[in-house]
């Protein structure tokens, strides 16, 4: 027997094994639903439950009919028949003969026992894992480039936390005791804000879909835990012609030419790695990124020396690939320049020295030449000036000359 989530693409993959008769798969969204798959191949949905203390099993019918959806149906209204019959009824005597007697009423066979049901939520309700698994994830897969990260975030947190509760019957404590559990657990806070935004958003959808049984948002009023991950990482002048000495001596031909445009444009690797000659104005200096983290079109200025760059790689590419930083050996972009790079930062001893902490020594240059927030923001393409502060790393140097600009009067000199 295997507990676990049911999907379709798992009934699709799945097969019993040659030494076994047949494998049972128990989904962990509805209690005793599980699928049998027999070694010839039949598969069929089934429902286990427990009437007068012994078990019962009822067939719901051929998995290679029925969607796993439709089954799903039909094993709550199993579990909403078994568990009408278990109610209950009030102001009734049952005498030796095994009669009932209601007063001013005829005799009647007494009812059942109540059965032994197991624990599931309200039947008119999805629970918290079949919404975000069957409802959020489809919705978000078709407009959010970051969905594979959301769906990391429900299979690893949101259903072994909240995922067997129903989804109207989820309370703010409970998402509390879940972030307090992540937190015991060593998660970090960055971690645990996203598992609160996530929590956020999908309430919000599920009460604009009017979805039965949700009538608040339970994340809504609970804050986020302090998060001060900044990592305060730039290169000195000094480390950086350290650094380019060590990239130069690369095994990896195109090393060199990455890191240079990364620093000299402040972009992110992804869309150095990916871009394409189509993209560049030579006439206008400006590269055209189509894809940006934000979704929106972005044209960057480029300077005299990441002119050369391109041009030196131009020249020896003489227009026969269409990516500008290909893998020479397969005029594909690289997946990864991580093994490179790593042996050059430790080489050049920076070794948690990260490809991504080139935009922020960009940044950081250009505040420390006099540049303005504003332009660095407009350079880096930041939304939120707020981003583009954490990247304004002033020198003591300069912050020496800015106190000196105090007139001296006003210090009674």
């Amino acid at each position: 027997m295997s507990l676990q989530i049911l999907t379709q693409k798992l009934l699709d993959d799945v097969c019993c094994p040659s030494d076994k008769p047949h494998l049972e798969l128990f989904d962990t969204l509805i209690k005793g639903f599980y699928v049998d798959v027999l070694r010839n191949g039949r598969m069929n949905f089934r429902v286990r439950y427990r009437v007068d203390g012994k078990a019962r099993i009822k067939t719901l019918g051929d998995a290679r009919i029925m969607t796993l959806a439709e089954a799903r149906d039909a094993a709550r209204q199993v579990l909403r028949d078994i568990r009408s019959l278990a109610e209950p009824k009030p102001n009734i005597a049952t005498s030796q003969q095994g009669m009932v007697t209601v007063t001013g009423e005829p005799q009647m066979p007494a009812l059942p026992e109540t059965p032994q049901l197991p624990e599931s939520p309200p039947i008119n309700t999805l629970t918290v894992a079949e919404f975000f698994i069957e409802h959020y994830l489809p919705y978000a897969k078709s407009y959010k480039r970051s969905w594979v990260t959301d769906r990391s975030m429900i299979n690893n947190h949101i259903v072994p936390n909240l995922g067997h509760l129903a989804l109207g019957a989820v309370m703010p404590k409970d998402i509390a005791v879940a972030v307090s559990a992540m937190r015991e657990a060593d998660y970090a806070p960055g971690t645990c804000n996203r598992f609160l935004v996530l929590l956020r958003y999908g309430f919000r959808l599920a009460n604009r879909w009017q979805l039965a049984g949700v009538s608040m948002n339970p994340a809504q009023d609970l804050m986020n835990l302090r998060d001060d991950n900044r990592i305060e990482r730039y290169l000195t002048p000094a480390q950086s012609e350290i650094l380019m000495r060590e990239i130069r001596q690369s095994p990896n031909q195109r090393l060199e030419a990455i890191v240079r445009f990364l620093v000299l444009t402040g972009a992110r690797k992804r869309e150095v790695l990916d871009a394409k000659w189509v993209d560049i104005d030579v006439e206008q200096r400006l590269w055209r990124i189509p894809k940006t983290k934000s979704g929106k079109i972005r044209h960057v200025p480029l300077s005299a020396e990441a002119m050369r760059v391109i041009g030196e790689l131009r020249q020896s590419d003489a227009g026969r690939h269409e990516h500008i930083f290909c893998n020479p050996a397969t005029g594909k972009p690289f997946v990864s320049i991580y093994y490179s790079w790593d042996a050059c930062r430790k080489r050049a001893a920076l070794p948690e020295f990260r490809i991504h902490d080139l935009r922020h020594s960009f940044a950081s240059f250009l505040v420390n030449a006099g540049r303005s927030l504003y332009e660095v923001q407009q350079l880096l393409g930041h939304a939120d000036i707020r981003t583009t502060s954490r990247y304004a790393h002033l020198s003591r140097d300069r912050l020496r000359e800015a106190v000196e600009m105090v007139p001296l009067g006003l210090a009674g000199a």
